[in-house]
């Protein structure tokens, strides 16, 4: 069971500096670290881009915000993108502080410093230094690469190098279609303020889905939502009532070319959700979008 979050390249647009779009990016990293997605996903909207704080600037600094901060200026150095990181908020993510972090059997990430003789590398994970570790079988490593370290003891030190997926969050760079077509993207929802409205029964039947497959949830950007992006009538989205029905695109296509999108098919939702059904803001942030519908989509039977 995975849960990703899809956000817009054009998530930073209405920013006034790269210090405020940094700040913006750290509350989408720490709302997706809250609610224990496994995936961050950039998709582009290249449209919606303002040419300032593009898809590489969005993903470098949510790749950034998402590194364990003992590993940050090893892995990333100086880089004009991070210059303002300072601002962003500390993740605090589970896999990388607290008691499973330290506890037997726990798991965080290390990066490779030196590759030395006889199957044995040093790795910086976090310990007051860094460590020297058997390679497993089959398993080959190189200087730079980021690994899986196993701590199962910090006093006296005792871990090893496992042949897994990193933990915490995983910041990526791919279009809808190929997100949404995951196998393991389970539940696909597109929040929208023109989706069927999130209630106590509809949220009844979407807990035991998402608990069982996991689930996929895109957003848009700031004055542009995913169905302009998609260049997709919000009537349409309104009249298929959120229940899987098919998503027609725009028919008019010189409306959707007057504002700046090329209309596409719906890429494959299973449903259109408002999760804030009465919203007293004109505009619903995204960051703000990600804390209002994680939050009830993260609750169990």
């Amino acid at each position: 069971m995975t849960v990703s979050v899809l956000v817009p390249s054009s998530l930073t647009r209405e920013a006034e500096d790269k210090r405020e779009a940094t700040r913006k990016l750290g509350y989408v990293a720490r709302a997706a670290t809250i609610f224990r997605a496994d995936r961050l996903i950039v998709y582009p909207d290249r449209d919606g881009e303002t040419g300032r704080f593009d898809g590489g600037f969005v993903s470098t600094v949510l790749r950034y915000a998402a590194t364990p901060p003992y590993l940050r200026n090893e892995a990333w150095g100086m880089r004009d993108e991070l210059e303002y990181a300072g601002v962003l908020p500390p993740l605090r993510a589970m896999s990388q502080t607290g008691s499973e972090s330290t506890g037997s059997g726990s798991s965080r990430q290390g990066i490779v410093t030196e590759v030395g003789p006889e199957g044995r590398v040093r790795v910086n994970c976090g310990l007051q230094h860094p460590i020297s570790l058997n390679v497993p079988p089959k398993m080959a490593v190189d200087e730079g690469e980021r690994v899986t370290v196993r701590i199962s003891s910090r006093r006296p030190v005792r871990a090893k190098l496992v042949d897994e997926p990193l933990p915490g969050l995983s910041v990526e760079r791919t279009d809808l279609q190929a997100a949404l077509g995951r196998e393991d993207a389970g539940v696909r929802i597109a929040s929208s303020r023109y989706g069927e409205e999130l209630t106590v029964g509809r949220l009844e039947t979407l807990a035991g889905r998402v608990e069982g497959d996991g689930m996929t949830v895109a957003f848009g950007a700031p004055e542009r939502g995913l169905p302009a992006i998609l260049g997709i009538e919000a009537s349409a989205i309104e009249a298929s009532s959120g229940q899987g029905d098919a998503v027609e695109p725009s028919s008019d296509r010189d409306d959707a070319a007057d504002d700046g999108v090329e209309p596409t098919a719906d890429p494959g939702f299973d449903l259109w959700l408002n999760t804030v059904p009465d919203q007293g803001s004109e505009v619903v942030r995204t960051e703000e979008a990600l804390f209002a519908t994680l939050a009830p989509l993260s609750l169990r039977e």
